[in-house]
């Protein structure tokens, strides 16, 4: 028995490595999902807009790309617009849309690449908003019996950079629609010293923000079709407060982020940069020179440099910090 024609991934991730897939199919419709799953070879492997992914040199079994198109207001109150986008939706358009609709909320979370079904499983967030702070529910498809579910915020479990769909519930569930809350009582949110500096002397309205959000990422993000990169590489640790004390004596300038739960964040990108990786690369591989947060792919490469380069990052940052870093995207 032959095996199939692989199919080029390197066109639908952002880091663009060089990887193939046994089989490729596109859902752009709920009513395709029996076919579909009559096609399906395992494992399967679900695919937005591949911002968030390393995958292998072959990919195994099915890659199902997910394009379910549609936004819609589906209600308001006398609080907020409650407003509904397709899994497929490129996320960034879809957050223009809202402001041009003039419902805001989202701005802060503009520019960050992806769809709007890999928004809830991240828990994706930027400059003082996170996903679940907009969220009011979702629609998800049971991979094994093709049922609908619609789950509560309470149900998803957010966390940074987290949800029940990267913990308990992985690998069972496909996003079909995400539901978002956006309050009428808007706040513009500039808790960060980079949307305060350039927002100095202006009136803060939700497209001034998000223009100086999409700036401020311009300025320290590449590009995906200019430099092959999958955004931020790493999490920003947590570690407990005596550790950051500690951290702190040892090291002057370190960035602390005191949390609500008495931990306290530091900045990835500082520990990377201060071990000696902005602008170095291994191979095809290196942290972005703008950026030491940023892994960027500079030509040719495969998940196995990705890993490499990992490797070597996370053991320098443990060995002068003593702190484990850990990284974003999902491997396949």
């Amino acid at each position: 028995m032959s095996l199939p024609a692989p199919v080029d991934l390197a066109p639908l991730h952002t880091l663009g490595l060089r990887a193939s897939a046994d089989r490729l199919l596109t859902l752009t419709s709920i009513e395709q999902w029996p076919g579909i799953h009559a096609q399906l070879t395992f494992p399967l492997h679900i695919l937005g807009g591949g911002s968030n992914l390393v995958p292998s040199e072959r990919v195994a079994g099915t890659v199902l790309k997910v394009e379910l198109k549609g936004r819609q207001l589906l209600g308001e109150d006398e609080y907020a617009w409650y407003v509904a986008a397709a899994a497929g939706e490129n996320w960034h358009d879809f957050v223009q849309w809202t402001l041009a609709q003039g419902w805001p909320g989202l701005e802060n979370l503009s520019l960050i690449p992806g769809t709007v079904g890999a928004a809830p499983i991240q828990n994706i967030g930027a400059y003082g908003v996170e996903l679940k702070d907009r969220f009011h529910a979702l629609s998800a498809m049971n991979l094994a019996d093709g049922h609908s579910c619609i789950f509560t915020p309470e149900q998803c479990s957010f966390a940074y950079r987290d949800s029940v769909f990267k913990q308990g519930e992985v690998d069972r569930w496909l996003i079909t629609e995400v539901l978002f809350r956006l309050p009428k009582a808007w706040q513009p949110m500039l808790d960060y010293g980079d949307l305060r500096q350039q927002l100095a002397g202006q009136t803060p309205t939700p497209q001034v923000v998000a223009e100086a959000v999409i700036r401020t990422r311009q300025s320290k993000l590449p590009d995906p079709a200019q430099l092959g990169n999958a955004g931020s590489f790493f999490h920003n640790p947590r570690v407990d407060a005596a550790q950051a004390d500690a951290l702190r004596a040892r090291f002057a300038g370190l960035p602390c982020y005191p949390q609500p739960d008495g931990t306290v964040k530091l900045a990835a990108g500082w520990l990377i940069e201060q071990a000696g990786w902005k602008g170095r690369s291994l191979g095809p591989v290196g942290m972005y020179e703008k950026q030491a947060l940023v892994l960027v792919n500079h030509g040719g490469a495969t998940a196995s440099d990705v890993a490499a380069l990992m490797a070597a990052v996370k053991a320098d940052v443990l060995a002068r910090f003593g702190v484990a870093l850990q990284a974003e995207p999902q491997w396949w």
